[in-house]
């Protein structure tokens, strides 16, 4: 919703300026399918030249994601931080070996089964159930575990990223091709010198309309999604340590009820449950 107002107020305040101050929409209306169809055509050549497909495709999803609101809400950080305190008191009291049939089949699993929210991700689910499994094993230690966390985490977060650079560059390049236009446009008027001054004026408007409108796409529009996109994917990492930090807590020796409270203190203080929230939502769980 906020994405959608920005964009109404930034467009409602740079072309009510411009009408308010005399200007003439209709030359920008005029040339505006020929210019855009021009920049934007050139942009999404260079776009799918400079990416593989998976971040072509990542890139559009991702797009598409920043007019939804975010998923990572208090209410499922309690879900995750719940699921986690459950696994690890059920561990604790009947022994590792008792989870090794959630951990195997968490899709049939009871205690993944209470939490929906976090049994459909499952990336997430894969990430706790691959860590547990090697603590049921017993053969890593919490350092060696931290490192593989460490390094899958590192290689999540460079996989979030390729889009968000792909879309960076994509704003970058897109003053670039609006003078690209705006000089075929120029061209064209070039061609024509022989008419009034009042059709070469109307045609060199509309060339520079090309350039206005790779600096207004790239500023405007691709470069703040393009941040809004970073922002979604720093949301994404901060749910995978906090089932680090938790699981490693555990690891160490600490109850669980102290295990999911490391696992707190790491989210973002936006979406971070209070310690009796989380005490009284996992309370509640467990009865």
């Amino acid at each position: 919703m906020f994405v959608i107002i920005g964009f109404v107020v930034s467009m409602l305040c740079i072309f009510g300026v411009f009408i308010a101050h005399g200007g003439n929409i209709g030359v920008v209306l005029k040339a505006l399918p020929f210019e855009m169809t021009t920049i934007l055509g050139a942009a999404l050549g260079a776009f799918l030249i400079n990416n593989q497909m998976k971040v072509v495709k990542a890139a559009f999803k991702g797009m598409a994601g920043c007019f939804k609101g975010s998923r990572y809400t208090k209410e499922r950080y309690m879900q995750l931080m719940a699921l986690l305190y459950d696994l690890l008191q059920k561990a604790r009291k009947e022994g590792l070996m008792a989870i090794e049939q959630d951990v195997d089949n968490p899709h049939e699993s009871a205690v993944f089964k209470k939490y929906p929210t976090i049994a459909a991700d499952h990336h997430v689910v894969e990430f706790i159930t691959d860590y547990l499994r090697m603590m049921v094993s017993g053969n890593l230690n919490a350092h060696e575990i931290e490192s593989l966390m460490d390094s899958e985490i590192e290689t999540h977060h460079q996989e979030a990223h390729a889009p968000v650079a792909a879309i960076a560059r994509l704003a970058g390049g897109l003053p670039a091709f609006g003078i690209v236009a705006a000089v075929l446009g120029v061209v064209n008027t070039m061609g024509s010198v022989g008419q009034p001054p009042a059709v070469l004026g109307a045609m060199i408007g509309s060339a520079l309309v090309g350039t206005f409108l790779g600096i207004l796409l790239a500023y405007g529009v691709f470069e703040p999604i393009g941040g809004l996109m970073e922002q979604k994917m720093e949301e994404s990492s901060k749910e995978f340590q906090c089932v680090k930090t938790t699981l490693l807590a555990s690891m160490q020796g600490y109850a669980p009820a102290t295990a999911i409270e490391f696992g707190r203190k790491v989210l973002f203080s936006d979406v971070r449950p209070t310690f009796s929230e989380l005490e009284g939502h996992v309370k509640g769980k467990k009865a």
